[in-house]
């Protein structure tokens, strides 16, 4: 597939970014709408994601470049490019959730509140973004006879961004079941948000080739086990609160 969408005036528009755009606008009006059934200022949110969607881009790259070091340092011209790809999920949550908290801070918000509203906007994102990396060739798995698998560079291979996709697209209706049914803590929706995503992506992660490593360990995988136990246990600390 071309990671190219289209060309405006000899400049291109990949793919990639193009969803990102797509997966923002479509959070955000997911966001306003749940803002609004909760009684939270709309204009609220909308200034909050000024902060934290680019504190998640910036966090995302910066994730990937650190655990990418051994390139970057001998070319830091390519830090900044991001039109190739490049951006780690786990270093856009830590960015975001960072920026957001401190916003919440200043404007004498509840974070959990907020983290809940936006949850289900994370997850579509997300889905939607995966297909990005489907357009630039990356974040797949190795050989596979399955009949659903991508041939890249001649190669078949797991679609791992599919398998990741589609458990997102579930993840994402299910948090907005959630919410409105079962939902007790403040936080709740967020948290388990953290822990399914983080569920598959340890097995998801088994599978690919261009996992970021921290000497023989997959750093997702060992990020997800992190956010694993940490999830559960807010949520237990929470319900006990209630």
């Amino acid at each position: 597939m071309d990671p190219v969408a289209f060309r405006v005036f000899g400049f291109e528009v990949r793919w990639y970014g193009l969803l990102i755009a797509i997966a923002v606008l479509l959070g955000t009006i997911l966001a306003l709408r749940e803002a609004k059934r909760k009684g939270v200022k709309e204009e609220s949110i909308i200034d909050m994601l000024l902060f934290a969607v680019p504190g998640a881009i910036i966090g995302a790259r910066l994730y990937y470049v650190i655990f990418q070091w051994d390139y970057y340092s001998q070319n830091p011209g390519e830090i900044l490019n991001l039109r190739g790809g490049g951006l780690a999920i786990h270093g856009a949550i830590i960015g975001g959730a960072l920026v957001a908290y401190v916003f919440t801070k200043v404007k004498k918000m509840n974070f959990f509140t907020i983290a809940d509203i936006v949850a289900p906007s994370l997850i579509l994102g997300q889905a939607i973004g995966r297909w990005g990396n489907f357009a630039n060739q990356e974040a797949h798995g190795g050989p596979t006879d399955l009949p659903w698998g991508i041939m890249v560079d001649g190669v078949k291979v797991h679609p791992t961004f599919l398998y990741e996709s589609i458990w997102n697209f579930l993840l994402f209706g299910f948090l907005l079941w959630y919410r409105r049914k079962k939902a007790k803590a403040e936080g709740e929706v967020f948290a388990i948000y953290l822990v399914l995503y983080s569920v598959a992506r340890f097995f998801i992660e088994g599978l690919r080739t261009d996992s970021l490593m921290l000497g023989p360990i997959r750093v997702a995988q060992l990020i997800s086990v992190i956010i694993i136990i940490s999830g559960i246990a807010f949520i237990r600390y929470s319900r006990k609160k209630l």
